[in-house]
């Protein structure tokens, strides 16, 4: 609508205050339950992200947004009932709902046999018809994948075709070329009238996967020699950095950290749109390319009845180490980053949400796939395995926590260090998406016995983007005990040595669009898995699985 072009996204709240993003048509000052914020601009689009304060734990708030006092939201036809900001009470649960994947297509006879329904419609259609407000999710937490700059829709493909006639004679001549380019992706995944209505209403934690850039991204140091060769590739990974920060990161940071956090103090500082926007080009093409300038790993608190609820969201793209033999899938600056604010925090975690975009736990078939291809394509088996290998993993996408086996251990002594703790957490729960299938796995430690902690990993995607038949059964087999033991001895002729955990995949695997969400209220936990189907029209969620953590 004429005035707001995006939003508003409901992303941070706690018991006392809450920020709401929007995305305007002109410059002006955005004012939500009487606080304002005047916007910024770069690339000629105009952003705001207004702090609310003074609201009271335990409460709903119905709110509004205007534009220089023009009333911009609630859309005169909203059939979803107002947009509300409801604050944690010490005295409830809580309860977190996630996924990852979801690609924009239109609802017709194409869209649904390519893609299915979509798992966020069917939540907020159900939401917006459940007067029992206990059932809505208190997050909503987003991991990667949410535009596909490599696979844009018809519909943005046909927008890329007007502009400039793609990029003749170039493979990405189809696919997003900088920042302009990418607000056309938001603008296609965020505007469904119920999915703009549910962002506005439950708040929001994000992460970026590789398809917001190109898929395999940072899968390999070869694959990295290849795509900045590119001359297409400055300006991509420019665009989506800085629009990664706009659309997603920002949103992430509490108020506390906004005022710490450099970037953002320089888009309220600087007066000229010009000069703004050379500055955050400026710090996109630092964070590629030396990603210790920037930290997108971020973490979140929330109220509960248990209280110590941590969410500690890890970034496993952009903060990669690829020289091959120290390859990491999150360098040591940001990984100490993390062991800081889990291990040695301030305050003990009763729950810890340990979430990536890539599942740490795989089938234990592919966790010993990617093991050998790793040690492979280091040169365990020579120069010509060595080629085989990187081949191998960059045409199967071999490049989960378990293909950088030195994080893997990393991970492993985290929650080894965690559980030794005089007050350990009561759950250890990894959450993730990606690969596009859901599971849940329960998992051991090998040498520290750990019975006052469960540890669990689910896996959710894709919100909407199944995956064909065969890869399906290729995933089945990879869990498989016959294909486990022989893909177990083959990693280790490669010298690939065992890891200090064991897990088995207790529940799935599924392969339809769906959403899971926890629940923790006190020391209890569980976890309900949902998929999406469509009856007589409608897109609904059906419960697939709901069970305990202990």
């Amino acid at each position: 609508m004429e005035g707001l072009l995006l939003g508003p996204l409901l992303r941070y709240v706690d018991e006392r205050c809450a920020t709401v993003w929007v995305e305007t048509s002109r410059a002006g000052e955005v004012e939500v339950l009487g606080y304002r914020a005047k916007t910024w601009a770069v690339h000629g689009h105009h952003y705001a992200l207004v702090l609310i304060e003074g609201l009271e734990p335990g409460t709903e708030t119905a709110y509004e947004v205007r534009l220089d006092g023009e009333l911009v939201w609630p859309l005169a036809d909203n059939p979803y009932g107002p947009s509300v900001i409801r604050t944690p009470a010490a005295a409830t649960d809580f309860r977190l709902t996630f996924g990852s994947c979801r690609r924009s297509a239109p609802f017709d006879a194409q869209g649904w046999k390519e893609f299915g329904p979509d798992a966020l419609v069917a939540l907020a259609e159900r939401m917006a018809a459940d007067t029992d407000r206990s059932h809505w999710p208190h997050a909503l937490l987003l991991l990667g994948d949410q535009v596909y700059a490599d696979e844009p829709s018809e519909s943005v493909v046909e927008r890329l075709r007007e502009a400039h006639g793609g990029r003749p004679g170039s493979h990405v001549q189809d696919e997003i070329g900088n920042f302009e380019e990418y607000t056309w992706l938001y603008d296609d995944a965020w505007t469904y009238p119920s999915v703009r209505w549910l962002f506005s209403t439950v708040p929001l934690c994000m992460l970026l996967d590789d398809h917001d850039l190109r898929d395999d991204w940072n899968t390999s140091l070869t694959w990295r020699r290849w795509v900045t060769s590119q001359p297409w590739w400055h300006d991509r990974v420019v665009g989506a950095y800085a629009s990664y920060w706009v659309y997603q990161h920002l949103g992430n940071l509490s108020p506390g950290q906004l005022v710490k956090d450099p970037t953002y103090q320089a888009m309220l500082a600087i007066e000229d749109d010009e000069e703004r926007t050379a500055y955050l080009e400026a710090f996109a093409a630092e964070a590629d390319a030396d990603p210790a300038s920037t930290r997108w790993s971020f973490y979140r608190d929330f109220g509960a009845r248990s209280k110590g609820v941590r969410l500690m969201a890890v970034d496993s793209r952009c903060s990669r180490h690829l020289e091959p033999d120290e390859r990491a899938m999150v360098d040591g600056h940001e990984w100490e980053w993390v062991r800081r604010h889990t291990v040695d925090a301030t305050q003990p975690i009763h729950h810890l949400l340990l979430a990536s975009t890539l599942p740490f736990l795989l089938a234990p078939g592919l966790h010993h796939l990617e093991g050998w291809d790793e040690a492979v394509s280091a040169g365990a088996w020579g120069n010509q395995f060595a080629k085989l290998g990187e081949k191998i993993r960059q045409g199967v996408d071999l490049e989960h926590w378990a293909s950088f086996r030195k994080s893997f251990d990393d991970v492993t002594d985290l929650l080894a260090d965690l559980v030794r703790a005089d007050e350990p957490p009561t759950t250890i729960l990894m959450l993730s998406g990606d690969v596009h299938c859901s599971y849940l796995a329960s998992a051991e430690l090998r040498d520290v016995p750990h019975p006052r902690t469960a540890i669990r990993q689910f896996t959710m995607s894709p919100f909407r983007n199944p995956i064909g038949k065969h890869i399906q059964l290729a995933n089945k087999l990879l869990d498989s005990k016959v294909l486990t033991t022989l893909l177990h001895k083959l990693a280790r002729k490669a010298g690939v040595r065992d890891v200090a955990m064991d897990w088995r995949i207790s529940d799935g695997l599924w392969f339809d669009n769906g959403v899971m969400t926890v629940t923790i209220e006190g020391d209890d936990a569980d976890v309900l898995v949902e998929h999406a189907t469509a009856t007589g029209g409608r897109q609904i969620l059906r419960r697939t699985l709901q069970r305990e953590v202990g």
